[in-house]
């Protein structure tokens, strides 16, 4: 497909609302559009699959187990084609197999799919196609619009200058009755957005913005209504048929009139086709087997349960039911006529236009991407707005607890406390960035799969927003407590203190990026992060002097606790400079060269942790590597999880 065949593709039909009046502003390239709509229409006529066959390891018995047995079907260009069944029946993996996605690590996949009558790449087919999630994976914070644009602006595909980008936006948006919608943001659980039909049209819209000419829609009218089902599928199907679209997509129980929209139907049960072929030529195919669809029926619904044997009574009966029509579907004309057009046509190999992608720059995906992340961490209060309410919150805290402790003795252990419990809640708290990152990692999963876009400038861009409002949200804390508590009063150590919690804070959250990472669930990442804090805050040298820790704890976990870091960094900051009363009596706890003076110095409380001042440095260079460590690791685990 070339470049200018697909940066033009579908301007000269956004120039038409949806009312069918020209938007003035458009008619200018109306022309240029018209002149190249042949290149677009001709660069994929068929999409065809023959053979497909995925065996997998049944985890019970250990045998094999055949999810899709020698599926096969055929759709041209403008058409939609229903992938229908019971649950179970294999209709979610065969949508993967024909898209190129995992399946199983551990399925064998026989049989072939061409475009065409060819084979292309992975990465030329994915820049012809685009997937649409059964979940709606947005960025809730984000109008429709601003959706749509990043999309665009993310595409490898995409050529466009940004005055054809926004003309193909609103084209978008008019045809997919988004035009009151198009300045409300999709919704977060704090705000409430668009609807659940609107948030299904923008998830299609926003992948038909990149011009794909195979879209692959997994469910895409699940948890809707008939009618906003009824609507989503209509939109769908207008912008096929008006683009030579080749729509695929798999539905659980349409609605009458729904159903009807298809232009194909692929029916399955148990892995096995039971029928490929017009929508409108199941009913009299079905009819020659003995089984009419009744009057004032949904077709779609009987044809379900027919084949549904799940819930049959007499399942020896139901299975022989099965089993006959299958194998009526497998000898009639119907079906012998669909494998010699498959294998016509997946012989007759047509040539695709010129595939390669477009160059993109590293830079400027990530300023997308950052400023994309900056849109959503401003306005939703997830995000970091309730972050900032916490640690303030906290702040206060303890700064009205630990209030103006005096340079004694006395407040020796308050002043120890008062490090440990600031630098590690600091850390702990950071579970409550784990919704934000799981909705960005959502949105990276769908565009990596995509091809939009790649781990490393996913991981440097979640990296580089978060260091503003971390330093923001250290800054009030700092602020606060410092000065309340009676903390060393040099601006040398103010800004000392301000660091250690800065890193402290930065490596906090790079360890929510890699438990997510790992574990994309919130109640799984939630526990593992919480966990890991709890350990860091047992073996930081707080709880136990490092010198009197357990070599097992010392060495495996305590050398690479970020918090160990934080709070003897804090600690020399406080106490290696600063001189203590020993109170009335003279009674000293620590019996230094100033004894004689009725006082001490605190380097005597760092000799008691076995901590040495002047190691600063080292330190703030180990706490950077951690962050590095754990950013890297955050990004393997996004690169494993392909």
């Amino acid at each position: 497909m070339s470049n200018d065949s697909v940066s033009q593709s579908g301007t000269a039909e956004d120039a038409i609302n949806h009312s069918g009046k020209e938007d003035p502003f458009t008619v200018d390239v109306e022309q240029k559009a018209l002149d190249n709509a042949h290149l677009m229409n001709d660069t994929v006529r068929n999409f065809v699959w023959q053979g497909i066959t995925v065996v997998v390891k049944d985890h019970k018995t250990k045998e094999p187990k055949t999810i899709l047995e020698n599926i096969e079907g055929s759709v041209e260009a403008g058409e939609m084609c229903a992938l229908m069944g019971p649950s179970g029946c294999g209709k979610t993996t065969l949508l993967n197999v024909l898209a190129r996605r995992d399946v199983s690590s551990e399925a064998k996949i026989d049989g072939s799919a061409s475009v065409n009558g060819n084979n292309p790449s992975l990465g030329a087919f994915r820049r012809l196609s685009s997937y649409v999630e059964q979940d709606d994976a947005l960025i809730g914070s984000l109008t429709v619009r601003e959706t749509m644009h990043f999309a665009a602006r993310l595409a490898h595909k995409n050529t466009l200058t940004k005055t054809e980008r926004m003309r193909r936006i609103d084209g978008l948006i008019e045809s997919f009755g988004l035009r009151q919608q198009a300045n409300s943001i999709i919704g977060t659980p704090i705000r409430k957005g668009i609807s659940g039909g609107q948030k299904r049209r923008v998830s299609v819209a926003s992948q038909l913005i990149t011009a794909p000419k195979i879209l692959f829609l997994d469910e895409p009218t699940s948890g809707l209504d008939s009618a906003a089902s009824f609507e989503v599928i209509s939109f769908v199907k207008e912008v096929a048929k008006r683009n030579n679209l080749i729509v695929i997509a798999s539905i659980h129980q349409p609605s009458t009139s729904t159903f009807q929209l298809f232009d194909k139907l692929l029916l399955l049960s148990g892995g096995k086709s039971h029928y490929f072929g017009t929508v409108e030529g199941v009913a009299p195919q079905f009819e020659t087997m003995g089984y009419p669809v009744p009057l004032h029926t949904n077709p779609a619904e009987f044809l379900l349960e027919l084949i549904n044997i799940d819930f049959a009574s007499h399942q020896e009966a139901a299975s022989n039911r099965l089993q006959e029509i299958q194998q009526s579907w497998i000898k009639s004309p119907k079906a012998v006529e669909l494998s010699a057009h498959v294998d016509a046509a997946a012989t007759r190999a047509e040539p695709l236009s010129d595939t390669k992608p477009s160059k993109r720059n590293f830079p400027i995906i990530l300023m997308t991407l950052v400023h994309r992340s900056f849109i959503k961490s401003y306005r939703d209060l997830v995000a970091y707005g309730i972050r900032v309410a916490m640690y303030t919150g906290l702040a206060i805290m303890m700064g009205t607890v630990w209030l103006r402790l005096k340079t004694d003795q006395s407040a020796i252990e308050s002043f120890t406390n008062a490090i440990y419990y600031g630098g590690a809640f600091m850390s702990f708290m950071a579970v409550a960035y784990i919704p934000s990152y799981l909705e960005d990692h959502a949105t990276y999963v769908k565009d990596r799969a995509n091809g939009l876009y790649g781990p490393s400038v996913f991981i440097l861009a979640n990296f580089i927003i978060g260091l503003p409002y971390l330093f923001l949200i250290d800054v009030i804390f700092s602020v606060i407590v410092y000065w309340l508590g009676n903390f060393q009063p040099t601006a040398q150590a103010f800004f000392t203190w301000i660091m250690w919690l800065f890193l402290d804070l930065v490596a906090a959250e790079s360890l929510v990026v890699l438990v997510s990472s790992i574990f994309p669930n919130f109640v799984i990442s939630l526990a593992l992060t919480a966990f890991a804090n709890g350990l860091w805050m047992s073996v930081n040298g707080f709880m136990v002097s490092p010198k009197l820790l357990n070599v097992f704890w010392r060495y495996v976990f305590h050398y690479i606790d970020y918090q160990a870091y934080v709070f003897q960094g804090m600690m020399v900051n406080e106490f290696a400079d600063r001189v203590y009363s020993c109170g009335s009596g003279c009674h000293c706890m620590f019996q230094t060269h100033m004894v004689d003076q009725c006082s001490f110095s605190g380097l005597a409380v760092l000799e008691q942790y076995g901590y040495k001042a002047g190691r600063t440095g080292e330190w703030a260079g180990i706490l950077l590597a951690i962050v590095l460590g754990l950013r890297l690791l955050g990004w393997t685990a996004l690169w494993v999880r392909k």
